[in-house]
């Protein structure tokens, strides 16, 4: 009997799942976005490049091989669930100058809609996702077993 008492007295693991399950659905459906937007900077060099001169930028070329490897490598940084909130932070970044720079001072439909949704992703990503040191804590384990944070609970 005491044994059922303590099962309907533990707090119910559905909303930390559902936070874990809309976690790893938003983290892949970014990475995603962003591998395939990373490589569209070097895959369409050109056409990309002709983009960033009109943003004003210096040295637009170099902002292009810059973004493009921040937007690639923080996508499969993303896919791998390896330093997320690092990823999500400098994405995050990353989408900030996309809104300012080419969404605000340019007008361009995909800095005003996309980007803007991404950059909530990745807050997102960084409020919920659980620190590399593994340090416990109110975040979630966004790959790998649920992890237990009450104290004397285990797996």
């Amino acid at each position: 009997m005491r044994r059922i008492i303590s099962y309907l007295r533990r707090p119910s693991p559905a909303p930390r799942s559902a936070v874990r399950v809309s976690a790893i659905a938003i983290r892949w459906a970014a990475a995603i976005v962003f591998i395939l937007f990373g490589a569209g900077k070097f895959v369409n060099h050109g056409s990309e490049l002709a983009s960033f001169r009109l943003y004003g930028l210096p040295a637009p070329d170099a902002f292009v091989y810059a973004v493009g490897v921040v937007e690639l490598g923080g996508g499969l940084l993303l896919a791998s669930g390896r330093r997320i909130r690092l990823a999500a932070l400098v994405l995050a970044g990353d989408m900030v100058g996309a809104i300012i720079v080419s969404g605000i001072a340019r007008g361009e439909d995909i800095s005003l809609t996309l980007a803007p949704a991404l950059l909530a992703a990745m807050i997102f990503l960084i409020v919920v996702s659980r620190p590399a040191s593994g340090a416990a804590g109110p975040r979630v384990a966004l790959h790998g077993p649920p992890v237990s944070h009450e104290i004397g609970g285990g797996h």
